[in-house]
């Protein structure tokens, strides 16, 4: 595959808008010392929630449209050389003088995060105005995904265009702090993933327990919502459905954790895929948390191997208990 896609070609792509950025890691090797320089190793992939979850589906053979920002640097260089083979850019716009969306966490010696350094203030050119002048290929999408790198107003547009033409819209936060870009109604979403964290600042309550999670998804359901799941890590993820009905489901056990860079949008990407092939909601769900677990046992924010066939022989190991 390449990026040369043709559009008479693509009439329902998938479309994906939101963040594409350089995710830069620094482990301190020493104990830290402030205001001076400390020795560190680096390393650097692509990600950002819209751009991840576009990978996933491209590599599971979907067709993918890219709908983000990006400057004019070797940033966007390194994304567009790990996206292209999977997803079309041709709707990624520049802007001169602005730096590609970038992620920067400084690790100390035992791991842990230090200090994250976020520059994402391209992502503010994701306007209604800027959507509105491509409502040619939007109107084609048989699903927008869309990620709260995104402003809140732009979310509303897309709300009201999804609902005036039939279009499937799946919303997926990026961190608590986002979730206020949220509109206050919420019928235009078919499908909202997000986590405790973020339901509990957005609902203003504090989930201590399994009534309280399911509450909070009958919250998110009842603010018009179709399709909800909240995730919460190593317990699992609760389902509401567009009927009342409310489905757990555990966490498939990982014994052999990699790294979990990625694994909520893995997640997400299996659920969708699913989905939109009309699979049963057990099908649907059990998706994500295969999609996610093979990816917490990668090194990698989206699986290398991933792809149509090995996800059909995954899904066929876990139907057999047989997930390693």
């Amino acid at each position: 595959m390449t990026n040369a896609f043709h559009e008479e070609k693509q009439k329902f792509p998938i479309i994906c808008i939101g963040g594409a950025n350089v995710d830069k890691k620094l482990y301190i090797k020493n104990e830290r010392v402030y205001q001076t320089s400390n020795p560190v190793k680096s390393s650097r992939a692509v990600g950002g929630v819209a751009r991840n979850i576009a990978e996933n589906l491209g590599r599971l053979g979907e067709e993918v449209v890219l709908f983000s920002v990006r400057g004019d640097d070797p940033d966007w260089s390194d994304i567009y050389k790990s996206s292209s083979p999977f997803m079309n850019l041709n709707h990624v716009t520049k802007f001169e003088n602005s730096s590609t969306g970038s992620y920067t966490a400084v690790l100390d010696e035992h791991g842990d995060l230090s200090i994250a350094l976020a520059d994402m203030d391209i992502f503010d050119h994701i306007t209604p105005e800027l959507l509105m002048k491509n409502t040619d290929i939007l109107i084609k999408a048989k699903c927008i995904l869309v990620d709260l790198n995104c402003s809140g107003e732009t979310i509303e547009f897309l709300c009201d265009f999804t609902s005036i033409h039939s279009i499937p819209l799946v919303i997926i936060p990026v961190s608590s702090p986002k979730m206020n870009r949220l509109p206050k109604t919420l019928s235009a979403v078919s499908w909202l993933i997000v986590n405790k964290d973020e339901t509990e600042t957005y609902m203003n309550i504090k989930i201590n327990d399994k009534k309280d999670w399911e509450n909070s998804v009958m919250s998110w359901l009842e603010l018009g919502v179709k399709n909800v799941i909240v995730t919460n890590g190593s317990q699992g993820v609760m389902a509401g459905v567009e009927n009342g009905e409310l489905h757990y489901y555990p966490a498939i056990e990982t014994p052999m954790v990699i790294d979990v860079t990625g694994a909520g949008d893995s997640f997400c990407s299996g659920v969708i895929y699913s989905w939109l092939q009309k699979k049963e909601l057990d099908c649907v769900i059990n998706s994500g948390l295969v999609n996610a677990h093979k990816t917490i046992m990668s090194k990698y924010t989206v699986r290398q191997e991933l792809s149509q066939t090995q996800f059909k022989l995954d899904m066929e190991e876990f139907l057999n208990e047989k997930v390693y």
